[in-house]
């Protein structure tokens, strides 16, 4: 045993084993992601910095044993600046997306590529709970909304984009008969009430989403019926009444108050204050009342829609002008998630969205690539756009999607600690990028050498296991990649340890195929 110490705190630790081995035994993690306990590896990801307290040097603590007397500081502004720069370093070679451009395009945030995926195998009912989780109307929007999704699709470099719209209302318009058994549980019930004045696109999705968050929500609107411009302003061919009626009612059976023909005047608004834990203004253009409600116009903070310090938010149209309904909605949601943060005593910060890896256009030579999870078939436009897509039609235009997204998004820790490190994908960028390949060889793994950091960790399973061929490094210098010996595939050099190996892998470089199927609500 040897005497060390940690951030000032003595300890005792075995003799040899590595700082960041002694540090995770005393309660002090340090992020690594090619470092595994007890095995071999090499120190190629330069996240586990630490520093010498005496000298002020930094070193891996992954490849550095503990000495008698050591004295280490695991964190200080050096060393989180070190650890950017590896990650800076890191991804500036990482070739993948981490959310699909559609997805990231869409102003509801909705995981376009998931929803796919189960229309494509014909699982509407995991399709439209996905759809669900970020857009409250998806049979509506799946009439009305102006697809800036679909102009960001890599399909469209292919062919033509895929008909995400009318996938999500296909997905909605199979909503079952007996409603009440789909409907989403609602949490823990809050005790306290959201007055939404406005129901119109913003207002219904921050009452489903406030709703389900387990407040009591009345939704004000000097209107007969529920739906604001989309009711007003769409033309009834595009977007029937009873489509509206039934998707508005779903959200009237989760327990949302309507109280419909309600002008709010100076009277009303100071009643709904006092009577309100928390108000959210979606009137649509700002002209029904908020001047003589005393409210700034359109003051409110465009990230977490929170008018100063108060506790009234505003979103939609109130707060600008939005040419796109599907804006406004997802303005709802968001605004829902300040809502929460504000009557939880949280600090009101909006919806967080995690680092995300782009690397921009693909080029002519990828496309077969990204072809190698869709079919090659042409858009599909439906006989009678009414009507839309049958059953059949669903499956297959759901199938053209090239599954962009990263299968590892929730668990790569280049990802993660690029988010908790705030790391910066373009300092380090160059014109050239690696081409990107797609290896689906093996019947369980993807394995994409793009995503791959060289950290070794499957070239370790593989011999631990005794794999016949197993993988290795190839080339030289900056040229060097993972893979399999003599021009092998992947399903050969991975028989026995595939599964262990990419969950391994810390990042989506080696992952399973089917990885992202199961839903989680």
């Amino acid at each position: 045993m040897v005497k060390i110490k940690i951030d000032n705190r003595s300890l005792e630790v075995k003799v040899g084993i590595p700082v960041i081995q002694a540090a995770a035994e005393a309660g002090v993690e340090i992020p690594s992601m090619c470092w595994r306990e007890g095995k071999n590896h090499i120190t190629s990801c330069m996240i586990c910095l630490v520093k010498d307290a005496g000298s002020g040097r930094l070193f891996p603590s992954c490849s550095v044993a503990v000495s008698e007397g050591m004295e280490i500081i695991s964190m200080d502004d050096e060393i989180r600046e070190a650890r950017k720069t590896a990650l800076d370093l890191l991804l500036s070679e990482h070739v993948g997306d981490c959310t699909a451009p559609c997805q990231l395009t869409c102003p509801a945030h909705m995981n376009i590529p998931l929803m796919n995926r189960y229309l494509a195998k014909g699982d509407f009912e995991n399709a439209l709970k996905v759809v669900k989780k970020d857009i409250a109307l998806p049979s509506v929007f799946g009439r009305i909304c102006s697809a800036p999704c679909e102009g960001a699709c890599y399909r469209k470099s292919v062919d033509e984009p895929v008909s995400i719209c009318l996938l999500k209302r296909a997905a909605g318009d199979e909503y079952p008969e007996k409603e009440e058994t789909f409907l989403p549980a609602i949490d823990t019930e809050k005790n306290k009430k959201v007055s939404i004045i406005g129901a119109g696109p913003a207002g219904l999705s921050a009452a489903w989403y406030l709703r389900l968050r387990g407040y009591e929500i009345d939704l004000i609107d000097r209107n007969a019926i529920p739906g604001g411009s989309m009711r007003l302003e769409v033309e009834k061919g595009i977007l029937p009444a009873e489509i509206l009626e039934k998707e508005t009612d779903v959200i009237r059976k989760l327990g949302v108050k309507f109280s419909m023909n309600t002008e709010v005047n100076e009277e009303l608004f100071a009643k709904i204050q006092k009577s309100s834990h928390a108000i959210l203004i979606c009137s649509g253009s700002g002209k029904s009342g908020m001047d003589k409600w005393g409210l700034p116009d359109r003051s409110a903070d465009p990230k977490t829609f929170r008018l100063e310090n108060s506790n009234i938010f505003i979103a939609g149209s109130a707060l600008k002008p939005a040419k796109m309904a599907i804006k406004a909605l997802g303005q709802g949601k968001e605004a829902a998630f300040s809502i929460d943060q504000f009557l939880q005593g949280k600090k009101v910060v909006g919806e967080y969205f995690m680092f995300n890896s782009r690397f921009g256009k693909l080029a002519a030579e990828e496309l077969s690539e990204y072809m190698k999870e869709s079919i090659d078939t042409g858009r599909l436009i439906p006989e009678n756009i009414s009507k839309g897509f049958s059953r059949e039609e669903v499956i297959q235009e759901a199938a053209r999607c090239m599954h962009c997204d990263c299968r590892d998004i929730d668990t790569c820790r280049l990802r993660i600690y690029s988010d908790l490190y705030k790391a910066d994908q373009k300092r380090y960028h160059s014109e050239e990028r690696r081409i990107i390949k797609k290896y689906f060889q093996h019947k369980e793994l993807v394995y994409e050498p793009g995503k791959c950091i060289k950290c070794g960790i499957c070239v370790d399973i593989a011999a631990e296991y005794k794999e016949e061929l197993g993988m290795t490094f190839i080339g030289r210098g900056f040229d060097v990649e993972i893979g399999i010996p003599f021009t092998n595939d992947l399903q050969e050099g991975l028989k026995k340890a595939a599964l262990l190996a990419a969950g391994a892998c810390p990042t989506g470089a080696l992952s399973e195929k089917n990885k992202d199927e199961q839903y989680e609500s």
